[in-house]
């Protein structure tokens, strides 16, 4: 299913429980103005691959990826020295199908979901149904790994086509090799061989067209293992970090499941490097990093001390392991080795929490085609829908629980029974709980409730 996209994005106001996310009707226009307006400036491509030409303007910390799992800290600049003019007889962006977004899973309203966007980079106008299957096949490697698998269908997931002028990407498969993308992706990066690097801004422009972004992963044409973790980027549009991917490598969406870690989780890794040296800064904000030894945490009742001693889904059992936040010592992470400190691994359990808690910062346990705050009769029904399995689910009527119809997805609101005049409102609400024992914190658990509410008349 294509998407029609409007060069200036209606303003969406996007409710997840008591959040609600909002944006002013000028902030959309300055963004559509600044993303979608004017083509990007182009630079003149590189004639050698074997010395990348500078990028000037910021740079931003990157993590790239080995191919043992093991995973570093880099620099890479905000913009790609690749993103050039091509030569001529190649096709220039914007050429027909540049943009189109395709629905690869849709679940719901954007405004209930958690919107992933992938955007494909250094395929050609020939090429975007590869792009599409090599999109598909990225996120079903996201979605084998817990707790991924259980929330599916709290997703949605968009590919965005981005045609590029020549089929593949720089320093692939050596790094004499230069071509001209839509969004500039190169390897060797920051002398890297397999950081795999683009060009931010032409990212937010693509990223822009799709209904919504919350998460961004794009899928570079190659087959040569690579990728990187954009960790620090907080877009105007929503999304906070870009993970890039081999589209044709079958590792690399590990890496895309470790960048979700930060943007989604805002998890820390749990890496170390030797010389760093020992940390002497205050109490780590992120749930998977502490200043506390086991029993000093166990003590205090606070991070993961609710998990400790327990078996943890990445083998071993949760405790304080020292080493973690690229510091050897001063700092302690709950196991000896999650997905936050080498890839190939799942989330350790405090991790597995707050990516839950992460999912519904996003998207709600609850939803209905009947728009909440509706004038409903008796003889309609009401139908709602809860996308994860095992949701708890309890309507009230002018505040009281109707335990008769606890679990009840399709309600026939005849069955209510209401009394009194036939023009006086009675206030229907349902609530919805995820009652999985994956989220312990009663701090994140109210993530987990969301209500609808209705008007109903005899």
């Amino acid at each position: 299913m294509h998407v029609r996209n409007t060069r200036l994005r209606n303003l969406r106001v996007r409710t997840t429980h008591a959040r609600t996310r909002t944006a002013s009707a000028l902030l959309t226009a300055a963004l559509a103005a600044a993303l979608l307006g004017a083509a990007p400036a182009w630079s003149a491509p590189a004639t050698d691959g074997s010395s990348a030409p500078a990028a000037g303007g910021p740079r931003h910390q990157v993590e790239a990826f080995a191919e043992d799992g093991s995973i570093s800290r880099a620099t890479a600049p905000a913009a790609s020295p690749y993103l050039a003019a091509p030569p001529a007889g190649l096709t220039a962006p914007g050429a027909d199908g540049d943009g189109a977004v395709t629905a690869l899973v849709h679940n719901g309203d954007p405004a209930t979901k958690l919107d992933v966007v992938v955007i494909g980079d250094g395929y050609s106008a020939q090429e975007q149904g590869k792009f599409r299957t090599d999109a598909a096949e990225k996120w079903r490697e996201i979605t084998a790994v817990e707790p991924y698998a259980d929330y599916q269908r709290l997703f949605n997931v968009w590919a965005v086509s981005a045609v590029s002028p020549e089929s593949g990407v720089t320093g692939d498969p050596d790094r004499a090799t230069v071509r001209h993308t839509a969004l500039g992706s190169y390897f060797w990066c920051d002398g890297v061989e397999r950081l795999l690097c683009l060009d931010e801004k032409a990212v937010d422009r693509y990223a822009a067209k799709a209904p919504q972004a919350d998460l961004v992963i794009v899928v570079a044409n190659s087959t040569k293992y690579g990728g990187a973790g954009y960790n620090d980027i907080k877009s105007p549009l929503g999304y906070e970090g870009i993970a890039t991917v081999a589209g044709g490598n079958a590792k690399s969406g590990q890496i895309a499941v470790h960048e979700t870690g930060h943007s989604l989780g805002k998890l820390a890794d749990e890496y170390a490097y030797d010389g760093q040296g020992t940390y002497q800064g205050a109490e780590p904000p992120e749930a998977n990093l502490s200043t506390l030894t086991a029993d000093r945490m166990r003590d205090q009742g606070t991070k993961w001390a609710r998990w400790l001693g327990q078996a943890s889904p990445d083998g071993g059992t949760v405790g304080g392991y020292e080493g973690g936040g690229y510091y050897p010592t001063g700092l302690y992470r709950p196991t000896e080795n999650s997905i936050m400190r080498s890839l190939g691994r799942e989330f350790n359990l405090p991790g597995r929490e707050a990516m839950i808690a992460g999912f519904y910062r996003h998207a709600t346990p609850l939803t209905s085609p009947t728009p909440t705050g509706s004038w409903l009769t008796a003889a309609e029904q009401l139908i709602v829908d809860l996308p994860v399995p095992g949701t708890e689910l309890r309507w009230y009527l002018d505040g009281r629980e109707q335990p008769r119809l606890r679990g009840r997805t399709a309600l026939d609101l005849g069955a209510l029974h209401l009394t009194g005049p036939r023009s006086r409102p009675h206030l229907l609400s349902a609530v919805a709980t995820d009652p999985t024992p994956a989220v312990a914190d009663p701090a994140l658990r109210s993530e987990l409730t969301g209500s609808l509410s209705w008007l109903v008349t005899r």
